[in-house]
């Protein structure tokens, strides 16, 4: 199972916004053996790993970055919202603001974006654009931008966080965003590989542990037969 984290985690070394995720082991004793000594060691929930990766500049008017702490907020196939620090939007082919093809919401609902000539993101996540024809700037929306207690956070199988307890995340009009920026990954390869190489040495020093342990129980019986 750790293996297959920092494999995963490697995989996404340069997915923006992209959160590393890390195992967690409990030890615990066996109450029922007889030797009082014997721990035996049981997976946990996975732990995610929340420090900031670095600020890209792209220019691109879609394309958004969230200054400190927070999430913009995403619409899930089946009607939840989930939460992500990747700002990397586009448009489809209504005119919805779009996430990887997840509806991105905000503080009214999914958000819809008319012709326009020009696009700015505010640093409050309030989108405005000039129409197609020109004319006066015009607020269409703005990001639902949340900061929910980390602790309660979980993954989903598509990469997005969502609160353990189904319930949705309240907006937080603190947090402060940058247009033009996307954040990086904060995976280190570096590090995914060290960790790796010894999850894989660790394995074989208990697999040579358990022949040479089963080698010197063969050997035994054979001397107290011969005896």
């Amino acid at each position: 199972t750790a293996e297959q984290i920092h494999a995963n985690n490697l995989a996404n070394a340069s997915t923006t916004g992209f959160r590393a995720d890390f195992e967690r082991v409990q030890a615990y004793p066996v109450t029922d053996s007889k030797n009082e000594t014997r721990i035996m060691a049981q997976m946990t929930a996975g732990g995610i790993n929340y420090a900031a990766g670095s600020m890209n500049r792209t220019d691109r008017p879609l394309d958004v970055a969230i200054r400190g702490d927070g999430f913009f907020t995403v619409q899930m196939a089946d009607g939840k919202e989930a939460y992500t620090r990747d700002g990397e939007f586009s448009l489809n082919q209504s005119g919805q603001l779009t996430l990887n093809g997840y509806p991105v919401q905000g503080a009214g609902g999914p958000i819809t974006v008319p012709e326009y000539r020009d696009i700015k993101i505010g640093e409050d996540g309030v989108i405005s654009i000039t129409p197609a024809g020109g004319g006066a700037t015009q607020q269409i929306g703005q990001l639902k931008l949340v900061n929910p207690d980390k602790t309660q956070l979980t993954k989903n199988s598509s990469g997005f966080l969502q609160l353990s307890d189904g319930t949705t995340a309240s907006t937080d009009s603190t947090i402060q965003v940058a247009s033009g920026f996307l954040e990086s990954s904060n995976v280190n390869p570096v590090d995914e590989l060290i960790a790796s190489l010894s999850l894989t040495r660790s394995f074989d020093l208990q697999v040579k542990l358990m022949q040479s342990s089963d080698k010197q129980a063969e050997d035994g019986n054979k001397l107290i037969s011969n005896s």
